[in-house]
């Protein structure tokens, strides 16, 4: 393909928010070779490693583990990695818009390039459906004796990661589990029967760094402390420190080595050069927010207002601004072929939405990518109809659940009837 077809530069918003990022058009079978030959280089020789989901809260946590082995990693290369990109007008994103882990630059340019192979605690960032994967790698490439910790990451039920969790109990010194997701009382219990030192903070009042900070045995200084506040001000929606926004963006446009250094570095006050970089990459997100808001329509479907649109966006504040709005419930389809579903205090089920569109969540938020994507020319259509397929689906499914809950207060009316 013509790099120049992908390339955004030159191309108005208008068009290139209706288009995946440029990781969507790299095959997932390189993906997956270079995210293994990345997780092999990590956990090859380390003394401990930290699987963790790359957000702001797992990320917090490896920095933390790091600072208690005292392997944090040099920030000034990634400053001037930073400062290269802000001089370039560098962009990184993969299909959905999440930061790239670095680059596979051939002429070497990049100094951080090889970060992920250079501290001693290695790092394998994870998502809550990889959490298998991530331990399965962790199995074939640590040395025995390692040190093992999970952060932020709940998985939904124990037999999904059963093998290579109980190998991993028989090889390693310790596995240490830090989260503050609510768990399954059943997946708990197997996952400690292991000899798991799992620690689950309260989910409405602690974020993982939380659990982290006061499980790990080390002397934090205060900054770590500060760090930790910032991160649950953001992780639990209290929106009370203007911080918490600059964390969070910054971990998701960075790679997940990049932020776990800086954050390690400089706590949750971030240095000059990446908020130059947060501020500039901020007038990109909210004007793709803009640009998804204005293409929003509302559909009443029972009691309900659905606001959907489509566009490469950040899709909590593109829901949260159409539930100001008044909208009940809203939907971001996004170029990729995927959804994200959210509700309100109006509308408690958007992950029965899901639920019937090849996805699941929670009842105020949940994703799905409905199975109607059998070729290119699909795709082609999903993005110069703006996701109406995609749309029609989710919205039958919004009829669905509509006429499921109707039912289901009838019979609930229909039982106070016969007691009275």
């Amino acid at each position: 393909m013509d790099d120049e077809l992908i390339d955004e530069t030159d191309i108005p918003r208008s068009r290139y928010t209706r288009l995946p990022g440029k990781g969507f058009f790299y095959p997932d079978s390189l993906d997956e070779e270079r995210a293994e030959r990345r997780a092999k280089e990590a956990i090859e020789g380390s003394e401990a490693v930290v699987v963790a989901d790359g957000d702001a809260d797992g990320l917090a946590c490896a920095a933390m583990v790091r600072e208690a082995y005292d392997a944090a990693l040099d920030a000034a290369d990634f400053e001037a990695a930073i400062a290269a990109r802000l001089g370039e007008g560098e962009e990184s994103e993969s299909a959905d818009g999440e930061a790239d882990e670095g680059s596979d630059d051939p002429d070497g340019d990049d100094p951080t390039e090889d970060a992920h192979a250079q501290s001693p605690v290695g790092l394998v960032a994870a998502g809550p459906y990889s959490i298998d994967t991530s331990l399965e790698r962790v199995l074939a490439y640590a040395d025995d004796d390692v040190d093992l910790f999970v952060c932020d990451l709940c998985p939904d039920d124990y037999e999904w990661i059963a093998e290579p969790l109980e190998a991993l109990a028989e090889s390693t010194a310790s596995i240490r589990w830090f989260d503050h997701h609510q768990w399954d009382e059943a997946t708990a219990a197997a996952v400690r029967d292991l000899g798991v030192d799992l620690v689950v903070g309260e989910s409405d009042e602690e974020c993982t760094a939380d659990v982290a900070l006061r499980s790990l045995d080390h002397d934090f200084d205060e900054r770590w402390a500060e760090l930790t506040a910032v991160t649950r001000d953001h992780d639990l929606w209290i929106k009370e420190d203007p911080r918490s926004d600059d964390l969070a963006d910054y971990s998701y446009w960075a790679g997940s080595e990049e932020y776990a250094t800086i954050v390690g570095a400089y706590g949750a006050d971030l240095p000059e050069t990446v908020r130059e970089f947060v501020a500039d990459r901020r007038v990109e997100k909210e004007a793709r927010i803009d640009a998804a808001v204005d293409r929003a329509v509302t559909h009443e479907v029972g009691e309900w207002s659905v606001a959907v649109t489509y566009g490469r966006c950040s899709q909590n504040e593109v829901a949260e601004t159409l539930r100001e709005g008044g909208a009940d419930a809203a939907v971001i389809v996004k170029p990729a072929g995927s959804a994200s579903i959210r509700g309100s205090e109006d509308f408690q089920h958007a992950h029965e939405v899901a639920g019937k569109v090849n996805g699941g969540g929670h009842p105020q938020a949940a994703g799905c990518k409905p199975d109607i994507y059998d070729d290119m020319l699909d795709y082609a259509q999903h993005w110069t109809t703006e996701g109406q397929a995609c749309k029609r689906v989710i919205l039958a499914a919004f009829e669905a659940v509509a006429e499921e809950v109707a039912a289901a207060e009838g019979e609930a009316e229909d039982d106070e009837g016969d007691e009275e």
